[in-house]
């Protein structure tokens, strides 16, 4: 196993008391700065009988009421053209970037010229957790739109040291002729273009675990936290993949670590992290799977506390043998609470079936969509290979795991070469008809 790579070692093996020290002093002084500058949270948590002054210890977190995304979406059409939960006058703002609107209303986000640090700083502990060093040559293959997606990342390369390399406003074809021109050693991008990228370069002939990408690191879906997923990546690639957790108005909060035991961590000195029922309120103990909910800590321009995200994890009380203190989310995010759909009474998750789909090396691309069929739902699941003479033993076997394994036998079905679309970012594959 290689050593653990650390970003700031002191503070990532702080002990659990001193950690909850920090997380406390700076919660205090995130609450001074926005109160009374930022509407929505000095309404909100006034509403609550809170004031600063009542944070008496970290313990008192959990009296503030939680945060939605649709509370974010409503200060957005309060705010007008900023936010109510713009803490400062838009002068002092200096990037702006919006959610992928994938499930709804785009979310307008903004950030002062300190918080954009802030966020370097929070990708500096993604990239030298995986081993990014001053010595690797890092591919950054994004469209660079007002997504967020991996633009934090260009501030977490200069962190650590590594040239980044820009590969956006290109093909899959010229981003390949550059990781062979440049010898690029590292790459970002989602699960879901990791592997577009490896399809493209086998149709030229190409061996992707022979272009020299050693490390690759993963967000804006599942995907790397899907076992099977993750496994073909590596593969593929002849490199080790790793999972990283954030979003557009939260922030960059985990990471996976070099010793990579199946679990994240979360990035504490920079966000406190609270796992709950689904759909309530109380806290639920390690080992229980939970809604994750943030607070982050360094973004005072645009705060979330006890903001609920939606995403299902669950905590391993174990410690890493990476030697953090940091808290750690065994199979980091496991999926969305609001993604379950119920067929024929099995609880279906999206990254469940993934990695049923991603077990078979022959499937390029698949689709699936949840239909009803005489007042009954129903899964289709169509599949794009490599090999189209393969297609039907391959889709006769899949069916055949997914009723061993799900107790579900969905209906699979093999499609002609180019039928699915292919995604530069965040795929969007599994669709429910009314």
């Amino acid at each position: 196993m290689d050593a653990p790579s650390f970003f700031d070692e002191a503070t990532e093996t702080l002990s659990r008391e001193r950690l909850r020290e920090l997380q406390h002093g700076r919660l205090s002084a995130l609450l001074e700065a926005i109160w009374e500058r930022n509407r929505f949270y000095t309404a909100k948590l006034g509403a609550a009988g809170f004031v600063p002054g009542d944070l008496r210890s970290l313990d008192d977190l959990a009296g503030l009421p939680f945060t939605s995304k649709a509370d974010l979406l409503a200060a957005q059409d309060e705010g007008g053209d900023l936010s109510t939960n713009c803490t400062f006058p838009e002068a002092a703002y200096t990037r702006f970037h919006q959610t992928s609107g994938t499930t709804g209303t785009p979310l307008r986000v903004y950030d002062t010229a300190e918080s954009w640090d802030w966020w370097g700083r929070c990708w500096g502990f993604v990239l030298a957790g995986a081993g990014l060093t001053a010595d690797d040559r890092l591919l950054l293959p994004f469209s660079f739109g007002p997504f967020i997606g991996f633009w934090a990342a260009v501030g977490g390369a200069s962190r650590v040291g590594a040239m980044m390399i820009p590969g956006g406003g290109q093909t899959s074809h010229q981003r390949l002729a550059l990781i062979e021109r440049l010898g690029a050693t590292a790459m970002c991008c989602t699960p879901t273009y990791a592997l577009r990228l490896a399809e493209v370069a086998r149709e030229e002939g190409i061996d992707p675990a022979r272009l020299g990408i050693r490390i690759t690191i993963h967000a804006g879906e599942p995907g790397a936290s899907v076992p099977a997923t993750k496994a073909r990546i590596e593969r593929t690639w002849g490199a080790r993949a790793y999972d990283h957790a954030g979003a557009s108005e939260v922030g960059a909060f985990s990471f996976e670590c070099v010793p990579q035991p199946g679990s994240t961590h979360v990035i504490e000195s920079e966000f406190i992290a609270e796992v709950i029922e689904p759909g309530g309120d109380r806290p639920v103990g390690p080992g229980r799977r939970g809604e994750l909910v943030i607070t982050n800590l360094g973004r005072a321009g645009f705060p979330v506390i006890r903001y609920r995200t939606g995403d299902l994890v669950e905590v391993d009380p174990e410690p890493c043998p990476c030697g953090r203190t940091f808290l750690r989310l065994a199979g980091g995010v496991i999926g969305r609470a609001d993604d379950m759909v119920v067929v024929r009474g099995v609880n279906v998750y999206p990254s469940a079936i993934e990695e049923l789909v991603r077990r078979h090396e022959g499937i390029d691309e698949y689709r699936v969509t949840v239909t009803r069929r005489r007042e009954m739902r129903h899964l289709l699941i169509e599949i794009e290979c490599a090999d189209t003479s393969a297609a039907s033993a391959i889709a006769e076997a899949m069916a055949d795991e997914f009723a061993t394994e799900l107790a579900l036998r969905p209906e699979v079905v093999p499609l002609s070469r180019g039928t699915l679309p292919r995604f530069d970012l965040k795929a969007k594959r599994f669709f429910v008809e009314a």
